[in-house]
């Protein structure tokens, strides 16, 4: 250890690893719903991320103006990540899959061989199909991908998702886009028990539905490994504040967890010791 670290420093300095892939940042940002690319290069860069997750559908990745999203991304800072954003069965999710992977074997990122996986089950509430979600799970493992996998918060679910091979599994604080943050703590630790019971070190991110700050340092606290997040810094009213905010959420919760909070208890507990104290004098 160097002169001058403490040890909680040092504890607090161990790496996300995913699969294969090994993270500085806890905190994986999502690359949607921007303004612009230029403001969504600056907020990547304030978030501190070094992964980043992108929509490969062709359609997405130019913009109205003819911009291809990938122009206006450091693909030697960032790790990318390849989404299934906008699918609905399996068989469409595979496909994607692949799209991403080709793609990003042609940069030469090493994100070409791991996929975060979205299967959804409607257009309304932006839910994970379940059935289908685990259906193309099997397949890409299959095909040798390392699969990330946002789910619902079913702990069930979860840990059949780990044993169909998922590197991650992300179960979600709350809908997409929603703002609404961990609405289910209690599910949250039953997913962190399941997928870490004899497997300490299985990464656990929470997907989806943080609107701020404080949804970060929460779902840290809770014990999850890392947060991955979009529209809360994309939609915020200034974006570049937000993804600072985010950045240090996420570290303030991996300590706050790392250290252990004290119990939570009914009565008050006096913060200043009566022994050892100078008594007060007798009128």
């Amino acid at each position: 250890m160097a002169a001058g670290t403490h040890a909680s420093d040092a504890r607090l300095d161990d790496r996300l690893r995913v699969g294969t892939h090994t993270l500085a940042s806890r905190l994986i940002v999502g690359t949607g719903k921007y303004a612009s690319y230029e403001l969504m290069g600056e907020a990547l860069a304030l978030s501190g991320t070094d992964c980043i997750t992108v929509a490969v559908r062709r359609e997405r990745l130019i913009d109205k103006q003819g911009q291809n999203i990938l122009d206006f991304i450091d693909t030697d800072r960032y790790t990318l990540l390849p989404n299934t954003a906008g699918c609905f069965t399996a068989e469409d999710a595979v496909r994607v899959a692949r799209l991403g992977r080709e793609i990003l074997l042609g940069l030469e990122n090493p994100g070409a061989d791991w996929v975060k996986l979205e299967v959804l089950a409607d257009t309304k509430t932006l839910l994970p199909d379940p059935v289908a979600t685990l259906a193309a799970t099997e397949l890409l493992v299959a095909e040798g991908f390392q699969v990330l996998c946002y789910t619902s918060d079913d702990p069930i679910m979860a840990r059949r998702l780990k044993q169909a091979g998922a590197v991650s599994v992300m179960p979600a604080g709350s809908p997409i886009g929603s703002g609404q943050g961990v609405l289910n703590p209690n599910n949250i630790r039953i997913c962190l028990e399941y997928l870490k019971e004899g497997d300490p070190d299985y990464p656990v991110i929470v997907d989806a539905g943080v609107g701020t700050a404080s949804d970060v340092t929460i779902a840290m606290e809770l014990g999850v490994d890392g947060v991955l997040l979009n529209t809360g810094i994309a939609h915020a009213g200034d974006p570049l504040q937000m993804a600072q905010a985010m950045r240090a959420a996420t570290e303030a919760g991996r300590r706050a967890y790392l250290a252990g909070r004290i119990p939570k208890k009914l009565y008050a507990t006096a913060s200043s010791p009566e022994t050892g104290t100078i008594a007060p004098k007798p009128r």
